[in-house]
């Protein structure tokens, strides 16, 4: 009879555990409370980003874009 893991169930161990600390490094918004709002610039990457992400067409992206400066510049405005 054998005892403990064996090398299979380590590796099955060290896999899961890996992988559960991937997930929370991706979604670490879900367990980091956030004390303030992203900074503008932040916000401007993320926002960009997302056109990116979320647009296939290059007029589409480019006017996503200048959204986002849009909203950044507004943003800096208002922290003035």
């Amino acid at each position: 009879m054998q005892r403990g893991l064996g090398t299979f169930g380590a590796l099955v161990a060290l896999a899961i555990v890996i992988g559960a600390g991937y997930y929370a490094y991706k979604h670490k918004e879900l367990w980091m409370a956030a004390d303030e709002p992203p900074s503008c610039k932040a916000a401007l990457n993320s926002c960009v980003a997302n056109c990116r992400k979320t647009n296939t067409e290059a007029p589409d992206v480019q006017a996503c874009q200048e959204r986002c400066a849009r909203d950044a510049e507004a943003c800096e405005q208002k922290r003035r």
